[in-house]
C-alpha cells in the first residue's frame, strides 16, 4: 500500500492539473474572488441612494435638515416616481405634508409617507435611514412640548429597552464562521478528490497501464487503499490549503480599511472541526474511487461526479441557514450531519452524545464506501467494461 501511494502521489503531483486544481485555485483564485466580492461588497453598500422628495414645499425646517443628513441624495420630484424606485433608477420616495413644520409645533397629526421597492437591499436601507431620521424629529419634538409644559421626559418614555449580549466573543465568532468555514471545507474536499479519482481509475483505463498495474503482485484491496489514500491527502490537502489562503484573506480584509469584524477563534474548535472532517473525507475519497472505477472513460467518471458537488452543496447550505440546529434524526444524513457538528463545534455548544453518533455514523458510511470500491476493483467486468 506504501508503494501504490508513493507511487501515484508522485506521479500525481507531476501533472500540472492537479497543481491547479489543489494548489492554485483553492489557494489563490478563491480567496481573490473572496476579496473581490468582499470589496464590491463594500462599495456597493457605501454609495449613496437616491431618494426623491416629494411635498415638502412649506416646510423648510424639516427639508433642510433631511439635506444636512447626507446619507441620500434627494432628487427632485417626479409623477413618474413609483416607476422609477421599481426599476431601481432611485431607491425610495419620501412624501413630506406641505404644512409639516407648522403640524409639528401644533397639536394636530401629520403622515410621513415612505415609497420603497420592498426586499431589494438599496432601497430597504435608504428606507431605513429615512425611518430613523424621522423617528429622531418625531422624539425632538415629543421632548419640546414636554418641556413646554413642564413635563418630564417619562411620561412619554416609561422604560427602555436594551439588550445584552452575554455570548463571548468566541461564541459569536463562532456562530458566524459556522455558516461559512463547514461549507467551504466540503466544497474543498470534494473539489480535491474528483480529479485525483478521475484520473488514478478511468484515467488509468484510458492510458493502457491499469492492465501492467494489476498484473503486479500487489492485492487488489492494497490497490484500492493506496490509491483511496491519495485522494483523501490531496482532498485534505486542498481542504486544508484552501482554509488557510481564506482566513489569511479574511484577516487582510479585516485589517483594512474596509471593515472591522470582531473575529474571535478557538483553536480548539477548528481543530475538532478538522478532526470530525476526517471521516467525511474518506467517505468522498472511497466513493469517487467507486465510480471513477466503474466509469469507461474520464468523460464519463466526470459525468458522474460533477453531480456529487450538487448532492454535497445543498445539505451544506442547508446547515448554514437560520434556525436548523442539530437532532438526532438528522444526525445520520452524510454532509448535513458534518455541517451541523461543526457548527456547534465553533459554537462552543458541542455534546458528546452528538460526536459520537455523528463520527460512527460517517465511520460507518466511510466503510461502506470503501468496501464498494474494493468490490469494484475486484471485478474485472467492471473495470474493463465496454
Amino acid at each position: 500500500m506504501g508503494i501504490v501511494y508513493r507511487k501515484e502521489l508522485r506521479e500525481l503531483l507531476r501533472d500540472w492539473r492537479t497543481i491547479m486544481s489543489m494548489i492554485i485555485v483553492p489557494v489563490l483564485v478563491v480567496p481573490l474572488l473572496l476579496l473581490g466580492v468582499f470589496k464590491i461588497v463594500s462599495l456597493t453598500m457605501k454609495a449613496t441612494p437616491e431618494v426623491m422628495l416629494l411635498g415638502g414645499e412649506g416646510s423648510p425646517e424639516t427639508v433642510a435638515a433631511l439635506r444636512r443628513l447626507d446619507k441620500f441624495d434627494l432628487v427632485p420630484a417626479s409623477a413618474d416616481y413609483t416607476n422609477l424606485i421599481s426599476t431601481k433608477k432611485i431607491r425610495a420616495a419620501v412624501e413630506i405634508p406641505k404644512d409639516f413644520d407648522a403640524a409639528m409645533g401644533s397639536e394636530r397629526k401629520a403622515t410621513i409617507r415612505i415609497y420603497i421597492y420592498e426586499g431589494e437591499p438599496k432601497s430597504m436601507l435608504a428606507a431605513q435611514q429615512l425611518q430613523e431620521f424621522f423617528q429622531r424629529r418625531r422624539d425632538e419634538m415629543v421632548r419640546r412640548r414636554l418641556l413646554d409644559r413642564h413635563l418630564a421626559e417619562t411620561l412619554v418614555t416609561p422604560f427602555e429597552i436594551k439588550q445584552t449580549n452575554v455570548a463571548s466573543p468566541v461564541q459569536v465568532t463562532g456562530v458566524i464562521l459556522g455558516m461559512i468555514l463547514p461549507y467551504l471545507m466540503i466544497v474543498m474536499c470534494l473539489t480535491g478528490a474528483i480529479y485525483p479519482s478521475v484520473d488514478l481509475t478511468a484515467g488509468e483505463k484510458e492510458r493502457g497501464t491499469l492492465e501492467t498495474l494489476l498484473t503486479s503482485p500487489v492485492a487488489r484491496t492494497h490497490l484500492v487503499v493506496g490509491k483511496g489514500l491519495v485522494v483523501l491527502t490531496t482532498s485534505l490537502g486542498t481542504a486544508a490549503l484552501a482554509i488557510s489562503s481564506n482566513g489569511l484573506a479574511l484577516a487582510l480584509f479585516n485589517s483594512g480599511k474596509f471593515s472591522k469584524l470582531p473575529l474571535t477563534l478557538d483553536p480548539l474548535a477548528l481543530a475538532g472541526v478538522c478532526v470530525v472532517m476526517i471521516p467525511l473525507a474518506v467517505f468522498i475519497a472511497s466513493l469517487t474511487i467507486a465510480v471513477g472505477s466503474f466509469a469507461r472513460s474520464s468523460k464519463e467518471a466526470n459525468t458522474y461526479l460533477q453531480p456529487m458537488l450538487l448532492l454535497a452543496i445543498i445539505p451544506a447550505v442547508i446547515a448554514a441557514l437560520p434556525g436548523v440546529e442539530f437532532n438526532y434524526g438528522l444526525a445520520f444524513i452524510p454532509v448535513l450531519n458534518i455541517s451541523l457538528l461543526s457548527k456547534e463545534f465553533l459554537a462552543g455548544a458541542c455534546h458528546w452524545g452528538h460526536i459520537l453518533v455523528v463520527f460512527g455514523a460517517m465511520t460507518i458510511y466511510a466503510a461502506l464506501a470503501a468496501a464498494a470500491a474494493v468490490a469494484m476493483f475486484q471485478r474485472e467486468s467492471v473495470l474493463f467494461r465496454t
